[in-house]
């Protein structure tokens, strides 16, 4: 999953990308209008967290832009403004959720999951796919029954590729929805993060590589063809 935070109060902004980060959700700070107009003009976030009162377009006029668009992203405020009234307003423009400062981050990332959950109506909150058991809310991974420990970033393009339900998912699809915006485009990090994700995952592997395209979840794995693709891959 990725984010916009669209916070003013940078210590703020920080913190909450910190602290999603360590729930594999990956998140690109915008400080004003301006900022959070463009990162949407040029990303593709699955929610936009926002705060109402920042310079320039306000958080208002940013939920008005993300509804007019028809993108259908859940946007979530995050602001001050407690009132019965200041909440009304809010779900009038268009947010899916409202949670007002100071909070719990773990609130938050709870609230981000469901609104996840709520944006692919269709997925079961925990998915299955060719033996694989995947549970983003406890962050929870198993092989045919076996628990496998994953490290942040691999919970993250495991994710992603499960939820492409055997589809194919390019290497620049993977570095957007499981980076942010810092990431090199040139690097080599998705490449070494699947390798590694295989191999946590075990044979016969079950991530398979499509040549010159990306990566999908292969749902007849086969030990001889994943051990070619694991090859390709490290090399």
């Amino acid at each position: 999953m990725r984010v916009l935070i669209v916070e003013d109060e940078p210590y703020l902004a920080e913190a909450i990308r910190d602290g999603v980060r360590l729930e594999a959700i990956a998140a690109d700070i915008a400080g004003d209008g301006d900022t959070a107009l463009e990162l949407l003009s040029v990303n593709t976030y699955d929610i936009a967290v926002l705060d109402r009162d920042i310079p320039g377009p306000s958080g208002d006029e940013i939920a008005r832009r993300i509804v007019a668009s028809g993108s259908g992203m859940p946007i979530l405020m995050l602001t001050a403004a407690g009132r019965l009234d200041d909440k009304a307003s809010g779900f009038e423009l268009g947010a899916d959720d409202y949670l007002t400062k100071p909070f719990a981050l773990r609130e938050l990332v709870l609230r981000l999951r469901a609104l996840d959950r709520r944006r692919a109506h269709n997925r079961p909150p925990v998915r299955e796919i060719a033996g694989l058991r995947l549970d983003p809310f406890r962050r929870e991974v198993y092989r045919d029954g076996r628990y496998v420990a994953l490290t942040r970033k691999q919970f993250a393009v495991l994710e992603v590729l499960v939820a492409a339900d055997g589809g194919v998912v390019s290497a620049e699809e993977l570095l957007e929805r499981a980076w942010d915006e810092n990431a090199d485009p040139f690097t080599n990090a998705v490449r070494i993060t699947v390798s590694a994700l295989r191999k946590r995952l075990g044979e016969p592997w079950v991530i398979a590589t499509v040549p010159g395209v990306g990566y999908r979840i292969d749902t007849a794995p086969d030990t001889a063809a994943g051990a070619v693709d694991a090859g390709a891959d490290d090399g």
